[in-house]
């Protein structure tokens, strides 16, 4: 039986390696085409291919397993639940694959994309263009249909031109600036406040005006601290919550 084949990633060793790797394969899990198999390689075959340790592999599965992305079952094997439901509460350690995981696992749909003005509350980040490239879309449960979260995405318009719509459907933005532009990300600011739905936010999740939601806004960095991608997304307040972890080490 053919396995399924998850995404390669550098370790950061300043982080669990554990963390990373299950964060890494959960992000290849919520991105895999309909079309990739269910069953994943064994324990010692993914931990060469993430070079870590059997032990540290079995601690990254069973942080999956505990979320009901993946079924470990004797002499069988471990494989990828089909129908697990997605939008569980994510736990942020400073990884990128974890901003990764965070994003993937729903159906997307692009609802608009184009150039526009730097808009006010994002001049900060973006001092030495006029235009940004914009990308909205909306994302539901795959299971349900339901909508969860809306998103837009402002970018810098020399990376803008080699992005692929298609892959923004399948992909989240920061693993097409990572795996597909090239672009070299150093870091990611996370910032998540409560607000309350505007008209347009209450419409595309079919929530009630003024619910509470969750608003997050997040800045991709390059190596040189100049600010790549500002996203901002808005959640659904019931579907979703945020745990951040600090590593003491």
């Amino acid at each position: 039986m053919t396995s399924f084949a998850p995404d390669s990633i550098v370790l950061n060793r300043k982080l669990p390696l554990w963390y990373q790797v299950s964060q890494s394969l959960r992000a290849s899990i919520l991105g895999r085409s309909p079309r990739d198999p269910l069953r994943l390689p064994t324990e010692e075959q993914l931990a060469g291919h993430y070079g870590v340790s059997v032990l540290t592999m079995r601690q990254a599965l069973k942080e999956l397993e505990d979320e009901g992305l993946i079924s470990r079952h004797r002499r069988r094997g471990t494989f990828i639940e089909p129908h697990a439901r997605r939008g569980s509460p994510v736990r942020l350690l400073g990884s990128v694959d974890a901003i990764v995981a965070q994003q993937s696992g729903m159906t997307t749909e692009l609802l608009d994309h184009g150039s526009a003005p730097v808009p006010g509350e994002l001049t900060e980040f973006f001092p030495d263009v006029r235009e940004v490239s914009t990308y909205h879309r909306l994302r539901s449960d795959e299971k349900t249909g339901e909508p969860t979260n809306h998103a837009r995405n402002y970018v810098r318009p020399e990376l803008a031109a080699r992005i692929d719509l298609d892959d923004l459907v399948r992909w989240p933005m920061t693993k097409v600036l990572r795996d597909v532009v090239g672009a070299d990300i150093s870091r990611i600011t996370d910032t998540v406040e409560a607000r309350l739905a505007d008209p347009e936010t209450s419409k595309l999740l079919q929530v009630p005006l003024l619910s509470p939601i969750l608003h997050y806004t997040g800045v991709t960095y390059d190596a040189d601290g100049r600010p790549l991608d500002v996203a901002v997304i808005h959640y659904r307040g019931d579907r979703f919550s945020f745990t951040v972890t600090l590593d003491a080490t």
